[in-house]
């Protein structure tokens, strides 16, 4: 049989402290609470808030990538320079759009300038006026049917396609002088991955 051990007596309170009143327990069970609800109920709510931005994020992109047809502005920097599109100021009725595959991404803009503009437009692109060819039509009807555009109206019209070698975007190029003064430019241009 073994032998029970001892037991030892309750520690003794500490000397000098006076007994825990009823007010007391309660300020310091209510400050434990408070604690309890800083550590779990803040980070918690962080994190509430930060998926509600998040899915209103992505709702956003979505909406963005689902949209078909022309927008009405600016391409973004990015996209100017990627698909080498330099846009020219003075330039109004500027719309554009994007769409992005596996095999091949593309740009469509749209724009109006003044005579000057135009010349800037096609020597930042590398080529000038003369390689635009009279009643030449290089945008695609497949890239006519996405972006709605109709080359029908008064012309003339003049378009060009400037092929560059891969990774460098190619881009087909149709331009209205029905306004010599403020012609109206259409421009296409895909990149493959």
């Amino acid at each position: 049989m073994t032998a029970a051990l001892p037991r030892q007596a309750a520690p003794p309170d500490e000397p000098g402290r006076p007994p825990e009143t009823p007010g007391h327990r309660a300020r310091r069970r209510a400050l434990t609470l408070l604690i309890i609800v800083l550590l779990i109920g803040v980070p918690a709510g962080y994190l509430v808030i930060s998926a509600a931005q998040s899915r209103d994020s992505g709702k956003d992109k979505e909406s963005k990538a689902s949209a078909t047809g022309l927008a009405e502005g600016w391409p973004s920097k990015v996209q100017r320079r990627l698909y080498q599109v330099p846009v020219p100021h003075p330039a109004d009725r500027i719309a554009y759009y994007e769409t992005n595959n596996w095999k091949t991404s593309r740009l469509y803009v749209q724009f109006r300038t003044n005579s000057a503009g135009l010349d800037s437009f096609l020597e930042g692109m590398g080529v000038n006026r003369d390689a635009l060819k009279k009643n030449d039509i290089s945008v695609s009807s497949r890239d006519r049917k996405i972006t709605g555009w109709k080359f029908t109206g008064t012309g003339p019209w003049a378009g060009l396609t400037h092929a560059q070698k891969n990774p460098a975007p190619t881009q087909d190029v149709v331009v209205n002088t029905a306004d010599p003064e403020f012609p109206m430019v259409y421009v296409v241009s895909r990149t493959v991955p």
